[in-house]
């Protein structure tokens, strides 16, 4: 398992990490599906037995489920590990909601930490909040006093769009931005990595495979249980994105799998520190943990993959 240094924070990550999304199971209608927690616990095992040594995940996520399964699967084995979680999707008072006030992120930390059975987490993220908290410097004084306290190491900004990524950097204040960069999703390349590099912010690709399109193993006919998020997507837009992967399917070898190519291509990029790939069972973690060795993207095929996109995959 090859290493970057996850910017400033100056941490040593493995640059295949484990998403920790899925693990949280389907009960709140906000995930990928069924899970069984026997399955995510060895998932969770394997992956650090292979190297990996960040894990990311949300107190939102199964609403605490995700990170009672990481606390549990990393008795023993704290030490081993990064651990960054995230904070603003406030479930304790019925229903979600956003909610960034100062003693809120407190509070949910403490609920964060006995979930996770630890003492500190390593890089602490709010949670997609609004544009016109990511700009203002003041909105981290919470994030330096929990700091102060030692109960986070560092802490980042979790954003979907590249705008909202720069307004973090002109705060000034995260260290790490999470962000969602794929095949799928290249803006950012163009639109963010240099000056992330310049303010030495360290990058955490989330969604590498697309929702799990970029597995080349969803169908354009296929369907979602209840409780996966791609649920209520409509026909028209599986289909789009199976198709869309299909047209990039190319790029994939006899010894590199489709997969494990949309990590090579998130990979292929200095800015990004950790991808974050989900997985749910043993299989999952290995194929993706496999991805750290193997064959790179050529230049040229970085280049087609980046001319697919331009052209929106035909679609």
């Amino acid at each position: 398992m090859k290493t970057r240094i996850l910017g400033r924070t100056g941490l040593k990550v493995s640059e295949i990490g484990f998403g920790a999304w899925a693990i949280g199971g389907n009960a709140h209608g906000n995930s990928y599906g069924p899970t069984e927690d026997g399955a995510s616990i060895a998932a969770l095992q394997r992956a650090v037995d292979l190297g990996v040594n960040f894990i990311d995940t949300a107190d939102v996520y199964g609403w605490g489920h995700s990170e009672e399964v990481i606390g549990e699967a990393l008795v023993g084995r704290r030490d081993d590990v990064h651990l960054a979680t995230k904070v603003g999707g406030d479930f304790y008072h019925g229903g979600v909601r956003m909610n960034f006030e100062d003693g809120y992120i407190a509070f949910a930390l403490e609920r964060s930490l006995k979930r996770l059975r630890t003492d500190h987490v390593d890089v602490y993220q709010l949670h997609n909040p609004p544009a016109e908290l990511m700009g203002d410097p003041a909105t981290y004084e919470v994030l330096e006093a929990l700091k102060a306290e030692h109960k986070i190491d560092h802490y980042g900004v979790s954003v979907h769009e590249p705008a909202e990524a720069v307004l973090c950097l002109e705060a000034g204040a995260p260290e790490v931005l999470q962000i969602p960069f794929s095949l799928f999703r290249q803006e950012w390349i163009d639109e963010l990595f240099d000056e992330a590099r310049k303010a030495n912010v360290g990058i955490i690709a989330r969604e590498p495979l697309g929702n799990g399109f970029l597995s080349g193993k969803i169908r354009a006919d296929a369907r979602f249980p209840p409780g996966d998020i791609r649920h209520h997507w409509p026909p028209s837009m599986v289909a789009g994105r199976a198709t869309a992967a299909e047209r990039l399917s190319f790029l994939a070898r006899a010894d590199r799998t489709m997969a494990q190519t949309a990590l090579q291509f998130v990979l292929s990029f200095p800015a990004v520190s950790v991808t974050i790939p989900g997985a749910k069972t043993v299989a999952q973690i290995e194929e993706n943990a496999a991805a750290s060795g193997a064959t790179p993207l050529t230049a040229d095929e970085v280049r087609k993959a980046r001319e697919r996109y331009a052209k929106d995959f035909g679609l």
